[in-house]
Order: structure tokens, then C-alpha cells, then sequence
């Protein structure tokens, strides 16, 4: 379990850590170098991957860093299916951590929500790269 005290306001007591692939630990599907905090991290709470794997490397980056990997269908709504995931996660012990318009409800149903703005990867790339894009405003 991962404690997060923010004195005079709350704490957190989360148990599942929820992250996205594209555009929050991988780009095009490589793996950003966050190898050693997600390490760190799973320590304690356990740690998911959910995505719809645009560029087909879910397994191999959730194999490399030792965690367990959800791939969203693509016949439904991944913003419906993340949000249904949370759900069944128990929602009061959970962060999200995503940086997409298709993650509006599961922010809104987790304990925490990281919007990663920017550090994984710039807009103007995102732009330029189609795949990008598609990954980050997919519903």
C-alpha cells in the first residue's frame, strides 16, 4: 500500500496504481526511462497498464517492467472500459495516471489522478505523429 499524507487536507491509502501506455511511460512504444520508478513503486501497491496498445507492445513493456497489462477492446469505448476497470478495482484505493481525453472517467471515479502534461512527450509531436494523437483523444 502507497500512503500519500497532503497535510491539512487528506491521505491516501492506494493500493493499485492504473497507467496508460502511449504518451504517459512510452512514446511510439518505447519505453521512456521510468523502468526504476516503476520498480520502486511496485513495491507497494500494485501496479496495471491499460491500453488500447496502438503500436502492439503492451505485453513486451509490462513484461519488461514486471507488472500486469490490460489490453482495452477496440470494439468499445476505452474512456467506458478504463472507467469500468477502476470500478472493479475499488475506485477509493486507486490512482490513475494517463494523460488522454479517454481518461475523464476514470479520473473522476479514482482516489488520485495524474494528468501527465507534457513531460512524456510535447503536443507538437503529437501533432505530427498521427498514432500520437489517436492514442491521446480516443474514446
Amino acid at each position: 500500500m502507497l500512503e500519500i499524507d497532503i497535510p491539512g487536507w487528506r491521505r491516501w491509502q492506494l493500493e493499485t496504481i492504473v497507467l496508460d501506455l502511449n504518451g504517459t511511460i512510452t512514446v511510439d512504444g518505447g519505453l521512456l526511462p521510468v523502468q526504476a520508478a516503476i520498480v520502486r513503486l511496485r513495491r507497494h501497491p500494485e501496479v496495471q497498464r491499460l491500453s488500447a496498445d496502438t503500436n502492439g507492445t503492451l505485453d513486451l513493456n509490462a513484461a519488461e517492467l514486471g507488472v500486469v497489462g490490460f489490453r482495452l477492446s477496440p470494439l468499445l469505448s476505452g474512456s467506458e472500459q478504463k472507467a469500468q476497470h477502476v470500478r472493479q478495482l475499488g475506485p477509493g484505493s486507486a490512482v490513475a495516471i494517463d494523460d488522454g481525453s479517454n481518461d475523464v472517467g476514470m479520473f473522476e471515479l479514482t482516489a488520485l489522478a495524474v494528468v501527465v502534461v507534457g513531460s512524456a512527450e510535447s503536443a507538437p509531436a503529437r501533432l505530427l505523429e498521427p498514432r500520437r494523437l489517436i492514442a491521446t483523444l480516443r474514446r
